[in-house]
């Protein structure tokens, strides 16, 4: 079974606008990822940093969804000095932001197989470290592996 960690935009990306065909496209990619939690076919991860941009989210409805969608994580993570040491060094060598870089830290501590996110610079700074789990787009998660 899969160990996935989904960056905070996928649990905010149907609310996105859906105008543009990619966004259409990731936001039905996330709600199938959430669609297989439910079932258990899959194991979504909770995180302190997940807790926090949902705290600090200024929509009263998305903050209310993302509440909701948490319960389909079977794994909550709190922080430790390991993680901000690995977010750290995440920061220095792919220059990711904090949150960013706390987000991989976090799934990388959980011991996930995928960290999915939307965000294309993240996939593509993340190319610069040395990680155990794929990092990828929701969409090419789920066409399957390369």
């Amino acid at each position: 079974m899969d160990l996935i960690y989904l960056d905070y935009n996928c649990f905010q990306r149907s609310f996105d606008d859906r105008s543009q065909i990619r966004i259409q496209l990731e936001s039905l990619a996330c709600e199938e990822i959430f669609s297989r939690a439910e079932k258990r076919k899959i194991k979504l991860v909770w995180s302190f940093m997940h807790e926090d941009e949902n705290i600090l989210c200024p929509f009263v409805e998305r903050k209310k969804e993302v509440a909701r969608l948490a319960f389909l994580c079977q794994i909550r993570l709190g922080p430790d000095n390991e993680i901000h040491r690995r977010a750290k060094a995440f920061q220095k060598k792919a220059g990711l932001s904090s949150k960013d870089a706390v987000h991989l830290a976090c799934a990388g501590s959980a011991k996930c197989s995928y960290f999915i996110t939307c965000d294309d610079e993240l996939i593509k700074r993340s190319g610069k470290l040395d990680l155990t789990l794929r990092v990828m787009n929701p969409i090419d998660y789920l066409r399957g592996p390369n």
